[in-house]
């Protein structure tokens, strides 16, 4: 368990570190900005120094957005996951003011699409071991308790706000510019892990009751086991189908590699549900 926990920090402290190199290597200087609360405290941050000369770094204000929100998604959500962004926000405040502002190209569109690359990786990963980058994610759990439908809008309204201030205060081409890391930022996001809100798993076992067991010490979900048989050996096997959230993954994977890891293991995107799913 230890392992786990401790790999999981530090695949959030690394994925902190890419976002920030993202920021200060491509982004920032390019004036091209990234999604979410990261993209939000870059605009303020160049309204800021462009337009009232006083000179507030993204990393510290991207901490201040964050401190609502985390306050939010403590009472709301659960301290695991809040404790796993607030590491993510602060490590990645810390590394923005560590690491240097430096302009590796004059490209913009390499600028744009490098910075989307390597913000999209950090995290991608960040989401691959169960934890989240804070801002939009905090939100997007706490919308889903709420209301139990997809939160892609919430997040296309806050980045369409950042794309139309981009377009408005500076050039129109940086409007343009920021959809594109936009676009490839999530591109790389779905490669790596997935951002749909729920997900249907789909486990071909000999363990399911073990499995079921190990699983429901660490969720509470549904499971339907139902009887299979393999096609080539002939042998008899289960069937465990169960609906998780993108959050859960990592656990699930884990449960899976520890109880049975011979198991074959389907994982598909679930645009939505009917009937009851548990959301605390």
């Amino acid at each position: 368990m230890f392992i786990f926990e401790a790999k999981r920090i530090i695949v959030v402290i690394f994925g902190a570190l890419l976002n920030a190199l993202s920021l200060n290597f491509f982004l920032e200087g390019a004036n091209v900005y990234a999604s979410g609360f990261t993209g939000a405290a870059q605009l303020i941050s160049s309204v800021f120094n462009d337009f009232l000369g006083i000179g507030v770094s993204t990393g510290i204000l991207l901490a201040l957005l964050n401190i609502p929100v985390a306050i939010l998604g403590w009472f709301k959500v659960g301290r695991g996951f809040t404790v796993y962004s607030i590491i993510s926000v602060l490590f990645t405040t810390i590394f923005l003011e560590l690491t240097p502002m430096l302009v590796i190209s004059e490209d913009i569109i390499l600028n744009a699409v490098f910075g989307g690359v390597i913000a999209g990786t950090g995290v991608g990963l960040t989401l691959k071991v169960g934890a989240s980058t804070g801002g939009m994610d905090i939100v997007a759990m706490v919308l889903s308790r709420m209301k139990d439908k997809p939160i892609g809008t919430y997040f296309l309204m806050l980045n369409a706000v950042i794309i139309a201030m981009a377009g408005v205060l500076y050039q129109p081409e940086n409007a343009l510019y920021t959809l594109l890391t936009l676009y490839v930022t999530t591109r790389v996001i779905d490669a790596l892990h997935t951002r749909h809100e729920k997900v249907t798993a789909m486990i071909i076992t000999h363990k399911a009751d073990e499995l079921q067991a190990e699983i429901h010490k660490t969720m509470v979900r549904g499971i339907t086991i139902l009887p299979a048989k393999g096609a080539y050996t002939k042998t008899d096997k289960h069937m465990m189908y169960l609906v998780v959230t993108r959050y859960e993954l990592y656990d699930l994977e884990r449960i899976i590699n520890e109880v049975d890891p011979n198991a074959f293991t389907n994982i598909v995107q679930t645009t939505g549900i009917f009937g009851f799913f548990r959301r605390d």
